[in-house]
């Protein structure tokens, strides 16, 4: 049994999820907190942000987010990922900084406006 607080929404209902019981969920109030139990016990996935590095500009780094969620084992990978790169600037927000991360479907994009 994994204890887990719900995210979707304000509420943070308390979720009890039985991996011996086809992933039963139980405390949620609403359908959406039965399905984030039921992923997160079996294959959680994250929103990663962090920066990269500018040239080119006063500022030195330029903040990034995924535009999806990635599995959460792959995090680590991902933050490497950043280490090797320096983008120049002008950085626009929304633009792709490195696409299809650990060959998934999400992109790191800049969050910043960089001139």
């Amino acid at each position: 049994m994994k204890n887990l607080i719900c995210i979707v929404c304000p509420k943070g209902c308390h979720l009890s999820v039985d991996e011996n019981n086809d992933f039963a969920v139980t405390g949620n109030s609403c359908k959406r907190g039965e399905t984030y139990g039921k992923m997160e016990v079996k294959d959680p996935h994250r929103i990663v942000t962090s920066t990269v590095a500018v040239s080119g500009s006063s500022y030195v780094r330029c903040p990034v987010k995924t535009d999806r969620t990635i599995p959460k084992g792959l995090m680590f990978e991902a933050m490497r990922t950043l280490d090797r790169i320096t983008i120049p600037a002008p950085i626009k927000p929304g633009q792709i900084i490195v696409s299809r991360i650990c060959n998934t479907d999400a992109n790191f994009v800049a969050t910043r406006d960089i001139t």
